[in-house]
């Protein structure tokens, strides 16, 4: 006879997922490169998984579905690409964000997809690259606001990528110098994060199972 809790207690613990979140769908953009960057960065240490979420896969339409999802009962929204991201979230157990800024915040592709979803960004922490003339400052601050709303932990660390890189990039002569400048932010940022996604895993498995 298996005794249970001893099996259970020699399985390694699964690896925390990190979930890298392409913030924006222009077919000129820089956030592709930025989310490859930061997503290196996680992929060098040996505690975490990635995964990269890029917006173009899942082509949602703009949220008009009658209830929100953080209404209590309600079924699960029926298309078939807010289903797979819904599933990509709830499966992740915290986030890296990278937006440009767009008017002073963020795109709204990007806020159609965080309005999409609820429960499964509960308690979960969340972390910014942000990037423009003044190092995508303004749209992490508004990000900030609707992660709290969504019941996420932003964390106060975040990489700023200020104009020298975007120049860099559009003039095709590469970004990886101008990326190098920013490794200690990205690597402070990361620690960060893995602290707290570590913590508040341990604690959503310590909540009551809902009957």
């Amino acid at each position: 006879m298996v005794n249970d809790t001893c099996a259970a207690a020699t399985e390694p613990a699964r690896l925390p997922t990190i979930g890298v979140i392409v913030g924006s769908t222009r077919p000129n953009r820089f956030a592709g490169i930025a989310a490859d960057w930061i997503a290196e960065h996680l992929r060098a240490r040996d505690d975490v998984l990635v995964r990269v979420l890029d917006l173009r896969d899942f082509p949602m339409p703009f949220f008009e579905e009658t209830y929100s999802p953080a209404a209590p009962g309600r079924e699960p929204f029926q298309n078939e690409h807010v289903a797979r991201w819904r599933g990509e979230i709830g499966a992740a157990d915290g986030f890296v964000i990278v937006t440009p800024e767009y008017n002073r915040s963020y795109p709204a592709v990007l806020k159609n997809a965080l309005d999409y979803v609820y429960v499964e960004w509960n308690r979960k922490p969340v972390g910014f690259v942000g990037y423009s003339a003044t190092g995508g400052v303004r749209p992490v601050e508004h990000l900030r606001l609707a992660a709290v709303e969504l019941q996420m932990a932003p964390i106060r660390q975040a990489v700023h990528l200020p104009r020298a890189v975007i120049a860099a990039f559009r003039s095709g002569a590469g970004v990886e110098d101008e990326l190098r400048q920013h490794d200690a932010s990205a690597t402070a940022m990361i620690d960060e994060l893995l602290w707290w996604t570590r913590v508040l895993r341990a604690g959503r498995n310590e909540l009551p199972v809902a009957r």
